[in-house]
């Protein structure tokens, strides 16, 4: 068996790895596919037929370079079994706290709540993804990741639109007690979601890559509880639209990236 190495510079969360692995869905000569997305490395096994590979991993244009090639054994596959349950874990601590926050947001006029609900519905529409393409054919795959992705999109677009109507007109300053509240135990579920993730010890590509998405979640939380305390210190409503407008351009930012999964 041979081993091909690739550098994808452009690989940096789940999204970009399940595009590869349905780009490359369906070629005899793949039998294992190894990354390591922190590193944005690509380590393909595979029977001859490289040059056909190299032209479909390319035509993604994740900014991949090919590395070369060298005999390999194959690699030992670790048990998926305790991946999937943690990945199922995961998935409902994501959607549960979208329910939530998108409706304590709506509540509560706070945009910084309503994006993060997106944020959380994105990250499980990509564990979903994950979890029901096992075994499944590459029609269906793209079909629910076209689905899901003008979905998501759909979602980002109105929430700009409301913030930018927020902004232009005179709307209430958001309840910055359920803002701070509500983000904290959002807050909590992720460092729950990524000591299970860590708990698995695991090398395999999809749980590293669930567990930078859910460290990049941790993240979006502060940053929602940090706006809830400047509208409390300036009794102003911008703190909360600024935070509100960055999380939906991720949540745009990821919407696009899965629609790449349906082409």
């Amino acid at each position: 068996m041979k081993k091909s190495t690739f550098k994808i510079s452009q690989m940096d969360c789940p999204s970009e790895e399940q595009m590869i692995r349905m780009k490359l869905d369906g070629f005899e000569q793949v039998k294992y596919l190894d990354f390591d997305i922190p590193n944005r490395k690509l380590e393909v096994y595979h029977l001859d037929g490289i040059e056909e590979i190299q032209i479909s991993v390319a035509s993604l244009k994740l900014g991949d370079s090919f590395e070369g090639t060298t005999e390999a054994e194959p690699p030992v596959v670790e048990d998926q079994s305790k991946q999937k349950r943690i990945l199922w874990w995961v998935l409902g601590i994501n959607f549960g706290f979208f329910l939530v926050e998108m409706t304590t947001g709506w509540i509560s006029d706070s945009m910084g709540l309503v994006a993060d609900s997106l944020d959380m519905l994105a990250d499980s529409i990509v564990y979903a993804l994950s979890l029901f393409a096992v075994g499944g054919a590459i029609s269906r795959k793209k079909k629910v990741a076209k689905l899901s992705g003008y979905f998501q999109m759909g979602l980002a677009t109105l929430g700009f639109a409301e913030v930018l109507r927020r902004f232009f007109s005179n709307t209430e300053t958001p309840l910055f007690q359920w803002m701070i509240i509500v983000s904290i135990f959002a807050l909590a579920g992720n460092l729950i979601s990524l000591w299970l993730i860590n708990k698995t010890n695991s090398k395999e590509a999809h749980m590293q890559a669930s567990a930078i998405f859910t460290s990049n979640d941790i993240i979006v939380n502060g940053g929602v509880i940090l706006a809830g305390a400047l509208v409390y210190f300036l009794d102003s409503k911008w703190p909360d639209l600024a935070i509100g407008g960055i999380v939906f351009a991720f949540v745009m930012r990821g919407a696009l990236r899965i629609l790449k999964l349906s082409k």
